[in-house]
């Protein structure tokens, strides 16, 4: 898939690595001129990076728009990402057009004008890639409104385990109907695996029943 992604911070950055990992086009435009210069000399692949607004059509032309399967707005202003998104699915015609809502309240515009959106900050990444490339972005939308929630919670100061070895995500004692699925650094989003190790001050990403999210606090507060 040819992949266009507006906005390249830590989100824009992580999701063009693990896209273009599984081996799509990925072009990229992104205002800042340093974070510009620094994704073209660490991300690897079939990449192009556009240093401009995203939110201006030329530089959508630049990035490859006309051809792109999937449209990211993935920078941390809600109103450059809402136009972006508009731009390339009114103007372009892209048929899929996602998102990053940075504030909750504001997803209701974003669903009102049919662009599918994520609020969740630090799991965007993860779940973009996982659901751009199983093409079904909507099956994260629909977690926002049933039982199912994504939250978010820092790992605090721990009484019961090292803070310095920290602990293993696997070895939580998480209730019945929850999830870690994520974690995050100041250097780095990645998805849980069997080696994954929780540190204080990291922010875990928690998919769970809404009714279950006061005793996943609890959890972690028994660290």
């Amino acid at each position: 898939m040819y992949i266009v992604i507006n906005g390249g911070g830590k989100v824009g950055e992580y999701l063009a690595t693990v896209l273009l990992r599984s081996g799509n086009e990925v072009s990229i435009i992104e205002r800042d001129t340093a974070v510009a210069d620094r994704l073209s000399m660490v991300l690897e692949g079939r990449y192009l990076v556009i240093r401009g607004d995203g939110c201006d059509s030329r530089y959508q032309e630049d990035a490859g728009i006309r051809k792109a399967d999937v449209f990211v707005a993935a920078t941390g202003q809600d109103d450059n990402n809402l136009v972006s998104c508009e731009i390339a699915s009114r103007v372009y015609g892209v048929h899929r057009c996602i998102a990053r809502v940075n504030a909750p309240k504001n997803q209701r515009i974003f669903r009102a004008l049919g662009i599918e959106s994520i609020s969740s900050t630090e799991m965007i990444a993860n779940l973009i890639e996982e659901e751009t490339l199983m093409g079904s972005v909507n099956v994260v939308s629909s977690l926002t409104h049933g039982d199912v929630v994504l939250t978010e919670m820092a790992v605090p100061h721990m009484t019961n385990h090292s803070n310095d070895d920290g602990v293993l995500a696997y070895d939580v004692e998480m209730p019945e109907n929850s999830l870690i699925v994520a974690i995050s650094t100041k250097d780095d989003v990645q998805v849980v695996n069997e080696d994954s190790r929780l540190f204080p001050g990291d922010t875990v990403v928690i998919v769970a029943d809404r009714e279950q999210v006061a005793r996943v606090r609890e959890a972690f507060r028994a660290l």
